[in-house]
């Protein structure tokens, strides 16, 4: 078996391709590194009033009902078609910080389990969010993805989660990537 000497003209192409393959590595690394760290600065959290570009915002109020309506559209019972609309006040530390409403239509059913998609919107001070999802009746727990908005909104995407539903205690945390 023959072997190439480091001397050799092939050697040397293969000592300057192991050269030139480790300093590409060497640069994706750094760009990989910058990224990273560029990326976790980003999942910090901001100021509600705050929307910079390339971050994510927390948002994290409580949720007062005020109105609801449960409208049995189709047959007499559940059945597809039927819609919950309801609408509320979102609080922050205790104060007012906007409204919102939303429906739940039933899109499935299967025996005692209905399916249905939501959409809500929450109106604040400068701007709102439109959020939509399917949710399984009887859950205490609710993800929503959040598809856009107004105001400094315009731009958003993210999840909001919200707890409690149709309680007292009911809550909201959206995490808002502008």
């Amino acid at each position: 078996m023959a072997t190439d000497s480091p001397g050799s003209a092939a050697g040397q192409r293969r000592v300057r391709g192991n050269s030139t393959t480790r300093a590409t590595l060497k640069r994706l690394l750094a760009v990989s590194l910058v990224a990273a760290v560029a990326g976790v600065g980003a999942v910090g959290s901001a100021d509600a009033d705050t929307a910079e570009r390339g971050h994510v915002e927390v948002l994290e109020l409580s949720i007062h009902n005020d109105q609801y309506a449960a409208n049995d559209l189709g047959p007499a019972g559940p059945s597809l078609g039927d819609m919950d609309v309801y609408s509320g006040t979102a609080m922050r530390d205790g104060r007012r910080a906007g409204r919102g409403g939303g429906s739940c239509q039933v899109v499935h059913i299967d025996g005692e389990e209905r399916t249905t998609q939501c959409l809500i919107t929450i109106e604040l001070q400068r701007g709102s969010l439109t959020m939509q999802s399917l949710w399984a009746s009887g859950t205490d727990v609710l993800d929503m993805a959040i598809t856009g908005g107004t105001g400094i909104y315009g731009d958003a995407r993210g999840t909001a989660r919200y707890w409690d539903i149709a309680t007292p205690n009911e809550r909201m945390r959206a995490e808002i990537l502008h």
